[in-house]
């Protein structure tokens, strides 16, 4: 008889190579096959918005990733936990823009050229180098002359990617002080948004400034970040899969600068959009309006509306009130106060939708009916919890270091709604994020 912990293992290896191969179709339905891992360009699918088969695939191969901490010993696997300097890495690469610079000389650059042109010392860029190219970002093509690959040409200084990955620059440092603000008498049981590690890192450098105070330059990059972690995401996912052929009207509650609200224009041209943030975000909006979509401005369909959202309600009567990436930037608290300010305005048949992570826990809280889920969002027996995804996890921790807001699991969302009035009526699993529709609640 097989030994019980040889079974797991097997059960792993038939996930990767079912779930592989189905990647592999997905590729190869583009006509383009499967993307090399020193490839110079982008794969069609790279950045498109309906890929939730390639990524559901995707997620099972993460799922199974705990094959090598079976196999592995444990002294290994908790080195490797901390052995890792890729954020370092990239972070030399973003603000020396050298993907901005190999991108002009496809066939690869020597590091004497690269260094004249980034003015940095060329045996440190060859090492920076060599650490990322382990993992396939940039490439050395001959000794000591390096190219960019498909996945260093996210990092040039001009996408939305590169904007997202900068702003985490400053995150280790706000990491570094957690266990101190866990046991310092003022924070550690402290939910109040200025009472977070970042606000504990920057007092001990002598500096007290607002996350949301920014000035014009760090506003733009904040924007464009969040375009590009909706790409990380794909969160345009929701455009093909939520029912907008039903729908008249949206609000695109924190709309930042368009990132959701313009393809949907684009993708249902009569829908009418509200788009509300504060005034400020608003103004960077009206631009991309114009540069990205200047047609749907001319239909009368699109208005810009200012709002704060922890003092005042969106417009009245709408169909949809859109959110994402909103509620996880706030503690409970907060969070209860936006969605009542919603509360108020809806219609009987209006809708809120969260477009968030959802965190999946070992043992859910009662609660979650089973009903409430697809199955095809539950991590197969012998796989990590969340597919083995860091993500949701991660970005909890983003939250609790920045804003002592956090990601949330279904049951926790089900409760900050119902103290609003509102109801958990369905659930899309758009993989990474999961879009969650709510009514008002039936007595």
């Amino acid at each position: 008889m097989t030994e019980p912990n040889q079974v797991k293992v097997q059960v792993l290896l038939d996930i990767i190579n079912s779930s592989a191969h189905q990647a592999i179709a997905e590729y190869n339905k583009t006509g383009h096959g499967v993307p090399g891992i020193d490839a110079g360009t982008l794969h069609p699918l790279d950045f498109a918005t309906d890929t939730l088969a390639l990524r559901k695939a995707i997620r099972l191969l993460e799922g199974a990733c705990k094959l090598n901490t079976i196999l592995a010993p444990p002294q290994h696997t908790a080195y490797n936990f901390v052995n890792n300097y890729n954020w370092a890495c990239i972070d030399v690469a973003l603000q020396s823009r050298i993907a901005d610079v190999l991108d002009k000389h496809p066939q690869g650059l020597s590091v004497d050229a690269l260094a004249n042109a980034v003015d940095l010392d060329k045996a440190k860029i060859a090492r920076v180098l060599r650490v990322l190219a382990l993992r396939g970002c940039f490439k050395e093509v001959k000794r000591d002359v390096f190219a960019n690959t498909r996945l260093s040409l996210v990092l040039k200084s001009k996408t939305n990617v590169a904007a997202y990955i900068q702003r985490h620059r400053d995150f280790a440092k706000y990491a570094a002080v957690l266990y101190e603000t866990m046991i310092d008498q003022e924070f550690a049981r402290s939910s109040e948004v200025d009472k977070t590690p970042r606000a504990f890192a920057l007092r001990k450098e002598g500096k007290d400034d607002n996350f949301w105070e920014m000035d014009d330059e760090a506003r733009d990059i904040f924007h464009r970040s969040m375009a590009g972690y909706s790409e990380i995401q794909s969160c345009s996912a929701v455009l093909h899969y939520y029912p907008w052929d039903n729908v008249s009207s949206v609000v695109d509650v924190g709309s930042g600068t368009g990132a959701m609200s313009i393809p949907l224009a684009k993708m249902f041209p009569n829908l009418r959009i509200t788009n509300q943030d504060l005034p400020e975000a608003l103004e960077l909006s009206r631009n991309a309006w114009e540069k990205n979509a200047p047609e749907a401005l001319l239909g009368g369909h699109i208005e810009f509306v200012p709002l704060n959202f922890l003092e005042e309600s969106p417009v009245v009567g709408k169909d949809v009130y859109y959110m994402r990436s909103i509620i996880h930037d706030w503690p409970d608290n907060e969070s209860m106060v936006i969605l009542h300010n919603i509360r108020k305005v809806m219609g009987p048949n209006s809708r809120v939708l969260i477009h968030e992570c959802v965190l999946l826990r070992t043992f859910e809280e009662p609660g979650v009916g089973a009903n409430e889920f697809s199955k095809d969002h539950e991590a197969p027996e012998h796989t990590l919890l969340n597919f083995g995804s860091h993500t949701p996890h991660h970005l909890d921790m983003v939250m609790w270091l920045c804003f002592n807001g956090k990601e949330r699991t279904l049951n926790e969302f089900k409760i900050i709604a119902a103290s609003a009035g509102l109801a958990l009526t369905q659930i899309y699993d758009l993989v990474g994020t999961m879009l969650l529709e709510f009514k008002i609640a039936q007595d």
